[in-house]
């Protein structure tokens, strides 16, 4: 597949954002979603015919700048189709919800006119979900944070808008936070372009302490983990439902891929603070997991269970090459089961009248079955069960033992950390989904909050088996050079 075709697919979505408020809300959300089943079909086609790397060169700047190009490795290709996938279902999801939303909206007096912010919504929906998809293309520093910065103000404008709650406040909160881990990586950016002359990947010789220092506690702050969490709580909590479904899934992961790109170009600072990085993710893990028992509000605690699976991309990222393979599909699997949960939680806000108390949802699988059956699905996605978490999980033991050996202290820590996230799942199916019925009426909704959900499915459990998982699989390690090329 040439490079030409794919530049074209990631073209598509960049220009139908600045198009998409020119049309009618059913017409955006299906050009929306188009726009990135493109680029998914070509990403999946890149991740099954070919393990090379494409560079697509762009514009060349003076030092400390250096080269801007796009850069579609496996690594790439696996994020950019996870992107794309999640980007396009939660886009035809959004027509039925902000519908809903913006007749609430409407009825409190906070807006005129639904197709006005229907308008306004897709732009800065579609250039919230591009910014993230160019972002893992960069093949530049300099220009992995600029993407990271504009898909920073479009959620920010999102949930300002279109949350709920005290949504101005929560909006600057998570503002703040995640722009402070923004200057933290630009200042590590600044460092090594001045360094090295060139922030561009390919360029790029060494990552100083100070450099690597300042980007490790921004991503940190992004993830986020135990202590700069308590943004993330609010954050998901307020936003819109869709916003939601794209911020957990896949903004906070990007931190992990930050991580993971400086990491192969220079791995002395994971490798020297290996132990305490490790401690801190197993802490905040546990910590955030056992959170999630107290939660009342369905979407706080999906934001919890976010937490703690991060903390899987910080145990991965130590963890050597098999490590970063890891991170590479627990940011799929939990794009994929998160993503899924986050618009189970949406779809029964929608359909019953604003729900989010846990402790008022009990037997919803008796109203909602298609709900709570993707819920399951989504919680066996998160738990590693038959689905491609399962990979993930069994990627960072290898790790781990080619690491530390059979050292059995560190094994059962990270193994508890596994099975913490399967009771934390099958506790919230057990409170929501099962059990005796609540009393309410079974709700007529649209099928766009529940068939999308299932698409997504699909994937989680088709990566576990052929052409899909040995393409994957196969791309990866000869990315991160697992053979003897890596430490």
């Amino acid at each position: 597949m040439s490079a030409e075709v794919l530049v074209i697919s990631l073209l598509t979505p960049l220009i139908v954002t600045f198009i998409l408020p020119a049309f009618r809300p059913k017409a955006a959300t299906w050009i929306s979603a188009v726009s990135f089943l493109i680029p998914m079909v070509v990403t999946l086609g890149l991740l099954l015919t070919t393990k090379e790397s494409i560079v697509v060169p762009v514009m060349d700047l003076p030092s400390p700048v250096g080269e801007f190009y796009l850069l579609a490795d496996p690594i790439s290709n696996a994020f950019g189709f996870t992107i794309c996938l999640v980007s396009a279902m939660v886009a035809l999801y959004s027509l039925p919800y902000m519908k809903h939303r913006f007749e609430e909206m409407l009825h409190d007096g906070e807006i005129k006119s639904i197709e006005w912010e229907f308008r306004k919504y897709w732009f800065l929906y579609n250039l919230y979900a591009v910014a993230m998809l160019w972002l893992v293309y960069a093949g530049n520093f300099i220009l992995l944070y600029i993407f990271l910065e504009i898909s920073l103000l479009a959620s920010f404008l999102l949930i300002y808008m279109y949350g709920y709650g005290n949504r101005q406040w929560v909006a600057v909160l998570y503002f703040v936070w995640t722009h402070i881990a923004g200057v933290l990586a630009l200042l590590g950016i600044l460092i090594i372009g001045f360094e090295n002359g060139t922030a561009a990947f390919n360029a790029v010789k060494a990552v100083g302490f100070t450099a690597w220092l300042l980007i490790f506690l921004g991503m940190l702050v992004k993830l986020p983990g135990l202590g700069p969490h308590i943004w993330l709580p609010w954050a998901h909590a307020e936003a819109p439902t869709p916003v939601s479904a794209l911020l957990s899934p896949l903004t906070v992961g990007l931190a992990g891929y930050v991580l993971l790109r400086v990491y192969m170009i220079d791995s002395s600072f994971i490798e020297q603070y290996r132990d305490i990085i490790i401690a801190y993710a197993i802490i905040s893990s546990i910590y955030a997991g056992f959170s999630v028992f107290k939660q009342k509000d369905y979407k706080r605690l999906l934001a919890y269970s976010t937490v703690s699976q991060m903390g899987y991309v910080l145990i991965a990222l130590c963890l050597g090459s098999y490590g970063l393979l890891g991170v590479v599909i627990q940011y799929i699997s939990h794009a994929f089961g998160k993503s899924i949960l986050f618009m189970t939680a949406g779809a029964i806000i929608a359909s019953f009248h604003g729900l989010r108390d846990i402790n008022k949802m009990s037997g919803m699988h008796e109203y909602i079955p298609t709900i709570a059956n993707a819920a399951l699905l989504g919680f066996m996605t998160l738990s590693g069960i038959l689905t491609i978490g399962m990979f993930g999980e069994f990627y960072i033991l290898a790790g781990l033992t080619k690491i530390y050996g059979f050292n059995l202290a560190v094994i059962l820590a990270v193994v508890f950390v596994f099975i913490l996230s399967g009771l934390y799942s099958f506790y919230t199916m057990k409170v929501i989904y099962y059990g005796k019925p609540a009393g309410y009426e079974r709700p007529k909704f649209s099928r766009l909050l529940d068939a999308p959900l299932y698409v997504v499915a699909f994937f989680s459990v088709a990566f576990i088996f052929p052409p899909l998982a040995t393409a994957l699989l196969s791309g990866l390690k000869v990315a991160l050079g697992i053979g003897g090329v890596m430490p």
